[in-house]
């Protein structure tokens, strides 16, 4: 274990301050924001209420109230042992289906251990992932969740696992969703995803508000099909589909209930800015 690589940070100073105190205040303003659930996480609870959560990715002085919504539902559960996070790969480097294998992520709060043997159970029971560190090392999609992460459970002993996929299409979410599956059956372990994507980019407010409710909507009804439909038909500029027909797929494989809106938001709601928007949700996805 100790010859495996740490992830360094490679964001710290951009998505999110690079001084750890600056950085927590930056996280206890995202959950006091007027768009934020409007409290600090307070403990943990003792049961597992969710499958996971879709969570934006963007800085976090754009995004980071909407995904206070879903780190705040995510504290209140029994603190997970391993948090599977899945994002789109927006460089084009690396495996286009890539598992994280090292001893670390670093980030400006700390390291967060690697579960490698999760991770070598997900590449075992996966035709689509392989180990390729390459594709992480730049990908700031995962990354901009670890913080949350290790704010919410900076009282415990968590693992994360990390997948960047360049492969967006329901096909391989039903892989992925079905090899995390085997990989926690198999491990034994108990774990929350976060599947990361930001919705419609570049666009004004209200275009990208109705563009994301449609996405949104084929979300909220689990039909990872509608969900790639729409995106190509109505030309929605979503970044991480993959992410959210993971857990579509996932919450139809366990028979668990319709996910839930937390919050929507674009980054106009948040600058005031409105002509040229990036829309951001958090969605839980309860257990049956």
């Amino acid at each position: 274990m100790l010859d495996l690589p740490i992830r360094p940070p490679a964001h710290a100073g951009t998505f999110y301050p690079a001084d750890p105190e600056e950085l927590v205040k930056v996280i206890e303003w995202a959950f006091l924001h007027p768009l934020g659930p409007g409290r600090l996480p307070e403990g943990h609870g003792t049961e597992r209420l969710s499958i996971g959560y879709v969570v934006p990715h963007a800085g976090y002085i754009y995004s980071g109230p909407v995904a206070a919504h879903a780190y705040y539902m995510l504290s209140k559960e029994k603190p997970p042992e391993t948090v599977v996070i899945i994002g789109p790969n927006h460089n084009g480097v690396g495996h286009p289906a890539a598992v994280y294998r090292g001893k670390a992520w670093r980030t400006p709060l700390g390291e967060v251990a690697v579960d490698n043997e999760f991770s070598q159970a997900l590449v075992e029971e996966s035709a689509y992932l392989a180990f390729d560190n390459d594709a992480h090392y730049y990908e700031h999609s995962l990354e901009v969740q670890v913080p949350f992460l290790q704010y919410i459970l900076r009282d415990v002993d968590f693992r994360i696992a990390a997948i960047s996929v360049y492969y967006q299409s329901p096909r391989v979410a039903r892989d992925i969703a079905g090899a995390i599956l085997r990989a926690a059956e198999k491990t034994g372990r108990d774990i929350v995803v976060i599947g990361s994507t930001d919705f419609n980019h570049y666009e004004p407010h209200d275009i990208t508000v109705e563009k994301d409710m449609e996405a949104i909507n084929a979300i909220l009804e689990l039909d990872e099909e509608k969900l790639f439909r729409l995106i190509e038909e109505k030309n929605i500029t979503m970044c991480g589909p993959i992410s959210a027909a993971t857990l579509i797929v996932m919450a139809k494989m366990l028979g668990a209930p319709r996910p839930r809106l937390l919050k929507h938001a674009t980054s106009g709601d948040v600058t005031g800015e409105k002509s040229w928007v990036v829309g951001y949700a958090s969605i839980m996805f309860p257990r049956a």
